[in-house]
């Protein structure tokens, strides 16, 4: 399948995605009962436009735990780089809405994160990693402010 339509696809089914999760409030996100879908909203690095997509997370005491794993993709999804670049964003969890502030992991921190949070809870990951190729970032989302349920 050619690279234009194959990203195609992808958005249109990420459109799919945040439609879905808007009008049902999350639920049927994923699935799977345990596995935990949440929607990210940040601005476009370029655009300004706010992007929104789903992705799985896994809740730590410190916020939200996500990664770039972009289905194996050999670059960072476009959703982790907007979040570099803006710092905060708009979280839905559910029907709960939140403002987090965003910070990325490096290094130790980063591997400790990735190994004893994400891989120990979701090995099926590492299948991504893999293909990917690259390191793949990690974040931890901590919420400052409620945006009302």
């Amino acid at each position: 399948m050619a690279k234009n339509l194959k990203r195609r696809l992808a958005r249109i089914g990420n459109r799919i995605g945040v439609w879905m999760y808007r009008t049902l409030d999350g639920r049927l996100a994923s699935g799977r009962k345990d596995v935990r879908v949440l929607m990210i909203t940040t601005p476009g690095r370029r655009t300004g436009i706010p992007r929104s997509t789903c992705m799985r997370y896994l809740k730590t005491s410190d916020g939200f735990v996500v990664w770039g794993t972009g289905s194996g993709s050999p670059r960072d999804p476009d959703w982790f780089r907007n979040l570099r670049a803006a710092k905060v964003a708009q979280v839905q969890v559910g029907a709960d809405k939140l403002e987090v502030r965003a910070r990325e992991l490096v290094g130790q921190e980063r591997d400790d994160t990735w190994n004893g949070v994400v891989l120990a809870q979701a090995p099926e990951v590492a299948k991504y990693a893999r293909k990917a190729g690259r390191r793949i970032p990690v974040a931890v989302l901590t919420p400052i402010q409620e945006r009302g349920s």
